[in-house]
């Protein structure tokens, strides 16, 4: 038994990771081709102990597999697998087993078996439909030996306990004569694993239907083909929970939004607790910065995910709920409700056992020996809170190698990729020059997160006015800007976590913003915040009047953006309704001379800025001309 040490990582993430294949899908597929006539190869096979157990149970089927590296080739049995000679071993693979006792009841005879930890998980519900079924099965729990094959085509199912019930015999359901019509009895559990089971039996010639609780898988076998395995999503939830609970970007290329797993949905729950996220076709991006709030979450559809989403709410602040997973209780490696509970209060962290799931409450943690009993998933999810503060030490790590042997490696791998100065595109300006709309869009052009200084310097007028600070009390202001505690993304705003977006736009917060930042104390208060903001992101657009010359002198890439004061003044105009022009002109150039003059931190064009005029641009030849320019100078970052 081997103990793991995580540490936490300093600086932000800049990763793009490729993860191995699913084995949830890797099993299936294998079942599939196994089953199939002809030949099949099947592209990013997880040299995973999961895998491994189902190839070499496969194999004793009478399937004839050649696995090397990630590709595995099948011969088929065309739905006549023979009798193993020897019991066949699950492991601790619950796929494996659920997925086995079919095939060995559609082979008419043999035995199964698994490891001591699978031993005690649930198989009764399966064993009675394949009763119903005809099959002769000697027991309700492993080991099983089955004396006599299935002859029905119409069967109920209990739904209500695991998928994996339901998926195994919708595998086994095309070799019939007849076909196979399940009823699944219960509210599916984890349904999208049996979508996927659907997807992949479609994928190897099957017809299958599904309406309601019925679900009709049509005889006539299956035909061996080619098929790729897509990364594992259940796995992707660490790496992009890093980026969460660290800060910086981390993107899992080849797994996206067209994928057939349900673990995908995962990113919305890290994007509602404050992330930045964005999902695309064959790709799932993560940017954050170590700030997280809570939130209830159903994991009901995606329950092996309960673990990560159990060490980011650790890392966020306020209470986090999961709920809807009351059943993987007793249906998974170990319970993963009261183990994840377990090990956070080990850490010191406030966590609770809940009817149907758990609640925690963020906060530090403090080192700790993290049991995982055996269960792989609980150690490749306690890892992450290692990341951030105090280190973790994993205990019997080794059982990561159940579906990703290389799970340290990878985090190894992240923490080569940390960097402690940001990639920041400054866009300075006088007022009415557009800075505001074109950082936003600029933002949206990069995938890159922007900072809203306006809404800090927001946030820290309402914490002012909340503590009853005298406006005139210049020292005061900035001792509160100082010890403020600023959440700013995604569309909310948390002052010492306190949600303040709407308070923050108040007419009494617009009234006095403007004395609060020109505060020098404050102003230094906030830069240094500002900094902090864009290196736990990694990456930031940022404007203001100083972005350039005193935030980020070393930004990758600064612009000055301006127009003639007629074309500002205009523009101004538009927004507040003036009609007067002359005097919407004379305010324009007030401005320009009070922010130009003033004592600290005056608006001045940078030595090194770009100084883009555009009085005669419209707003997408303006971000055209930037995006230009920043690809021309990222190219050296």
């Amino acid at each position: 038994m081997t103990t793991q040490v995580v540490r936490p990582i300093v600086g932000s993430l800049d990763a793009d990771v490729v993860l191995p294949g699913s084995k949830s899908i890797a099993n299936r597929a294998l079942v599939g081709a196994a089953l199939a006539s002809g030949q099949s190869t099947l592209r990013n096979i997880a040299d995973s102990d999961d895998v491994v157990a189902m190839i070499s149970s496969l194999r004793s089927l009478g399937a004839e597999i050649h696995h090397e590296e990630t590709t595995a080739t099948v011969v088929g049995v065309a739905g006549r697998p023979a009798p193993p000679q020897s019991p066949l071993n699950a492991n601790q693979s619950g796929t494996t087993a659920r997925f086995l006792l079919p095939v060995l009841a559609l082979a008419g005879s043999g035995t199964l078996t698994a490891h001591e930890q699978m031993l005690s998980r649930p198989m009764a519900d399966q064993v009675a439909a394949l009763r119903a079924l005809g099959a002769e099965l000697t027991a309700e729990s492993l080991p099983i030996s089955v004396r006599a094959s299935v002859t029905g085509r119409s069967v109920e199912v209990a739904s209500s306990t695991s998928s994996q019930f339901v998926s195994g015999l919708m595998l086994i359901g095309g070799c019939l004569p007849d076909g196979l019509d399940l009823h699944l009895q219960g509210e599916p559990v984890s349904q999208p694993y049996i979508t996927m089971t659907a997807e992949v039996l479609r994928a190897f010639g099957a017809s299958v239907e599904w309406q309601g609780d019925h679900i009709r898988i049509a005889g006539g076998g299956y035909v061996g083909r080619e098929y790729d395995v897509e990364p594992d999503a259940s796995t992707a939830t660490y790496p992009l929970a890093a980026a969460a609970i660290v800060g910086g970007r981390v993107r899992v290329v080849g797994l996206g939004s067209d994928s057939i797993q349900g673990d995908v949905g995962f990113a919305s729950v890290i994007s509602s607790m404050g992330a930045n996220v964005r999902v695309t076709s064959d790709a799932i991006e993560v940017r954050g910065s170590g700030e997280l709030h809570g939130v209830d979450a159903d994991l009901g559809d995606m329950s092996d995910t309960a673990p990560t989403f159990a060490a980011l709410a650790a890392k966020a602040h306020g209470a986090s709920r999961a709920t809807g997973i009351g059943f993987i209780r007793n249906t998974k490696e170990s319970d993963r409700v009261a183990g994840v509970v377990t090990e956070l209060q080990r850490a010191g962290i406030e966590a609770s056992v809940d009817e149907d799931g758990f609640t925690v409450v963020g906060g530090p943690h403090h080192p700790a020996h993290i049991e995982t009993y055996d269960d792989h998933r609980m150690a490749m999810a306690m890892s992450l809170l290692g990341l951030s503060g105090d280190e973790i030490s994993i205990t019997n790590s080794e059982c990561v190698a159940k579906t990703f042997p290389g799970f340290f490696d990878m985090l190894d791998d992240l923490r080569s990729t940390a960097r402690t100065t940001p990639v920041v595109l400054a866009i300075d300006g006088p007022a009415g020059s557009g800075k505001s709309t074109i950082a936003m869009m600029m933002a949206a052009e990069l995938h890159m997160p922007h900072l809203d200084t306006g809404a800090m310097y927001r946030a820290i007028t309402w914490a002012v006015m909340d503590s009853a600070v005298s406006l005139e009390d210049a020292t005061a202001m900035g001792e509160v800007a100082e010890a403020a505690e600023l959440l700013i993304g995604s569309g909310i705003v948390m002052v010492n976590g306190r949600d303040v977006t709407t308070e923050i736009r108040s007419a009494e917060v617009t009234a006095n913003v403007s004395a609060v930042a020109s505060n020098p104390h404050v102003r230094a208060a906030l830069v240094e915040q500002q900094r902090r903001w864009a290196t736990r992101r990694g990456a930031a657009v940022v404007e203001g009047r100083d972005i350039g010359s005193v935030v980020f002198p070393a930004a990758t890439l600064k612009v000055y953006l301006t127009a003639s004061v007629a074309v500002r003044a205009r523009r101004r105009a538009a927004e507040t309704g003036e009609t007067d022009m002359d005097k919407a002109e004379a305010a324009i150039e007030r401005r320009d001379a009070i922010d130009s003059t003033r004592e600290h931190d005056p608006l001045v064009i940078a030595e090194d800025a770009v100084v883009l005029d555009s009085s005669d641009l419209t707003t997408a030849q303006v971000v055209e001309e930037i995006t230009r320019l920043w690809e021309a100078r990222s190219q050296h970052v």
